[in-house]
């Protein structure tokens, strides 16, 4: 192969090599082509929003932003630690939430069809009407008297005065008024031989001798 020739190969190897380098150059000059309008109007559209910015910002502002930055980063790190604690928690306790919402429902909608919801909302209405109608002492003493009343009710829900109750209440079906005969003294001196009216006049003599607590119980309330 003469020098002319190998000169020939060189040339045509640094062309291969060079080429594209050339391509690349020629792309890079059509893309910048091609962005230089857009870059513009990026350029220009900034301008316009800084314009509109330009009296509330000064530069003394960012200087002071950047250094309480600077001197919080201890407090930055800790909220981000903080942050990805809440993640972690979240992320644990995301298949316990897809678990008890469905349940969640379920008993609301339970509660729901009980008409607890509807009971609610009465009794607020209820609550919206008293503040209306009674003043705060009032309510107040209404919820003493209750208390009291309360507290009786649960002295007649012991067993003896429940048996008690019972029994008096079979007194109305045993008595017939319609058939009462006007008495006199010796009508009552003869039916002392009744053992029943004698029995009946025993559990009279005690509910009279217990009438005095009555007047004890009005004693005390008076001293006091």
């Amino acid at each position: 192969m003469t020098q002319q020739e190998l000169i020939l190969e060189r040339l045509d190897r640094l062309e291969a090599q060079v080429a594209p380098v050339a391509e690349s150059a020629r792309s890079m000059r059509e893309l910048k082509e091609e962005l230089a309008p857009r870059v513009n109007e990026a350029v220009q559209a900034l301008i316009v929003g800084l314009a509109d910015i330009e009296s509330d910002f000064q530069l003394e502002d960012l200087t002071f932003l950047l250094k309480k930055v600077m001197r919080n980063v201890n407090s930055f790190n800790f909220t981000l630690d903080q942050l990805k604690n809440v993640i972690d928690f979240v992320q644990t306790a995301e298949p316990l939430f897809k678990l008890s919402v469905p349940q969640i429902i379920l008993i609301l909608d339970d509660l729901e069809q009980k008409g607890v919801f509807r009971l609610l909302s009465t009794s607020l209405e209820i609550l919206k009407n008293l503040s209306q109608s009674f003043s705060a002492e009032d309510l107040k003493q209404m919820g003493d008297g209750m208390v009291k009343l309360l507290s009786a009710i649960k002295k007649l829900t012991e067993p003896r005065a429940v048996a008690f109750i019972e029994r008096a209440a079979e007194i109305p079906g045993r008595v017939d008024p319609a058939q009462a005969k006007e008495v006199g003294l010796f009508g009552m001196m003869s039916a002392m031989s009744d053992r029943e009216i004698k029995q009946g006049m025993g559990i009279l003599l005690e509910l009279t001798r217990g009438l005095t607590v009555l007047k004890g119980r009005h004693s005390s309330q008076v001293a006091v």
